[in-house]
């Protein structure tokens, strides 16, 4: 059954003329009939009786008539609704990001997102890179805002990787360490240094990206978060490798440095979204809304930032 029966079946119905009908709706008496003649043959009974002036409801016909018009209310219902999803006045957009992102990138893309289409439920949830992939793998997130190092690229069969940028790594020392007034340096003037990570493991993998061949770091002090990292830095308990999108973070009494462009290293920022699968109008805004404020971070000197 053909929605356009449906409607031609209520029209009748409300005008009680077949002629009528075909003149409100736009089409031929002779298509109109055919209609509520297949109409009637599908399920095998008549809704009409062909009176001299005009039709006339029959039994079996009245009982239908408000199945239909619930039919096509929520049709209608369906229809605004989507095109409600379609222009942003309605929908979710659900984000993951890994830490040092929600410092600055995620949180200034998400509020621009939300002057702009407010209708829309935002949620956020931060995690490492590996636990954000598996999240948009099981549908429980739709843009995953993710690193790596240059040496260990993601998986592109599985994700579509939006590059937003190249982010530097700095040095993160305490402001009366020897180094503190450099604007550079190499990691060999950090040999004697006790380095502070976040984890065991989890930072061996940005330290193999991030250190020079035969360089071995004196790690004394694992701190998970950022806050604790760099306040263990500010007392002098160590240095730290920083990523650039982290530095909002840091507290005044740390310089930061750059590193020599013979030792510098980058991680890649992307915004992944899953492969194969038909993209939500929220998730492609805010990839767009995204990429903006990657470009004016990206053109941006992060040591510039208080």
């Amino acid at each position: 059954m053909q929605i356009e029966s449906l409607q031609v079946i209520r029209t009748v119905a409300e005008l009680g003329s077949i002629t009528d009908a075909a003149r409100a709706l736009g089409y031929t008496q002779s298509a109109v009939s055919r209609q509520i003649a297949a109409i009637e043959l599908e399920l095998g009974g008549q809704l009409f009786d062909r009176l001299p002036r005009g039709v006339a409801l029959t039994e079996e016909g009245r009982s239908l008539l408000p199945h239909l018009d619930a039919i096509v209310a929520r049709l209608d219902t369906a229809k605004r609704e989507l095109d409600a999803l379609r222009g942003l006045g309605a929908g979710r957009l659900r984000v993951g990001a890994f830490p040092t992102a929600v410092a600055a990138l995620v949180p200034r893309a998400l509020a621009e997102f939300r002057d702009a289409y407010p209708k829309v439920a935002l949620s956020l949830v931060e995690g490492r890179t590996p636990i954000l992939l598996d999240r948009l793998d099981t549908g429980d997130a739709d843009v995953a805002v993710v690193s790596a190092p240059p040496d260990a690229p993601l998986d592109s069969a599985r994700f579509d990787l939006h590059h937003l940028l190249d982010e530097q790594l700095l040095v993160a020392v305490p402001s009366n360490h020897w180094l503190a007034r450099r604007t550079t340096v190499r990691f060999a003037d950090l040999a004697d240094d006790s380095f502070v990570v976040g984890s065991a493991t989890m930072e061996d993998t940005l330290l193999r990206a991030s250190l020079p061949s035969g360089f071995q770091p004196r790690v004394d002090i694992i701190a998970a978060e950022w806050t604790g990292k760099l306040g263990c830095v500010a007392a002098g308990l160590g240095v730290a490798l920083v990523p650039a999108l982290a530095i909002r973070a840091a507290p005044a009494d740390i310089a930061l440095l750059r590193l020599h462009a013979g030792d510098a290293s980058v991680r890649q920022i992307f915004a992944a979204t899953p492969a194969g699968r038909s993209r939500p109008a929220a998730v492609t805004r805010f990839l767009g809304v995204l990429a903006q404020v990657a470009r004016r971070l990206d053109r941006s000197d992060p040591l510039s930032h208080p």
